[in-house]
């Protein structure tokens, strides 16, 4: 049974690593980086993935933005007998910005609070991906709340430039 856990957890961040990277080739240059069909934003980052990590961690505090948590995915992975390259994942959020798309629909709190990926891929490039904001409104169905999403779109985009390469 141990084994089959590992090949399941080995499995599902394989997933992941291949949705966001897939999202990475073709990112827009734009104020808001342009969404995979599976709602993911990446971008590249200019530094290595512990240094990404405190940048984004500090862009997240001066902001004025709720650090809830820090999660070493490679961490956990290698506790399970599984190698997986460098992944962190960040949680952070704006209550008073955030739960407002939860009022809207309580399952929308399964995107909320804000989740950003920090990852190196085969070739060694640091991304930094998260979920879009109008991916996410489309999945809950949420249609009162574009001014609140324009808003999380612009700051997890604010964000996710403070490690981009310039």
């Amino acid at each position: 049974m141990p084994n089959r856990i590992a090949q399941i957890c080995s499995s599902a961040f394989l997933a992941l690593a291949l949705v966001t990277s897939a999202a990475a080739p073709g990112i827009a240059q734009s104020p808001i980086p342009a969404a995979s069909a599976a709602g993911v934003i990446a971008t590249k980052s200019a530094y290595d993935v512990a240094e990404t990590v405190t940048r984004l961690k500090q862009d997240i505090a001066a902001k004025g933005i709720v650090f809830f948590q820090e999660i070493d995915q490679a961490a956990l992975a290698a506790k399970a007998g599984v190698t997986l390259m460098p992944s962190t994942l960040l949680i952070f959020g704006n209550p008073p910005l955030g739960t407002q798309f939860i009022t809207a629909t309580p399952q929308a709190g399964l995107d909320w609070p804000v989740r950003m990926l920090v990852y190196r891929d085969a070739a060694g490039q640091v991304w930094v991906a998260y979920s879009d904001f109008e991916w996410i409104a489309k999945r809950h169905g949420i249609t009162s709340r574009d001014a609140q999403f324009a808003m999380a779109s612009q700051v997890a985009a604010s964000i996710a430039a403070s490690v981009a390469p310039r």
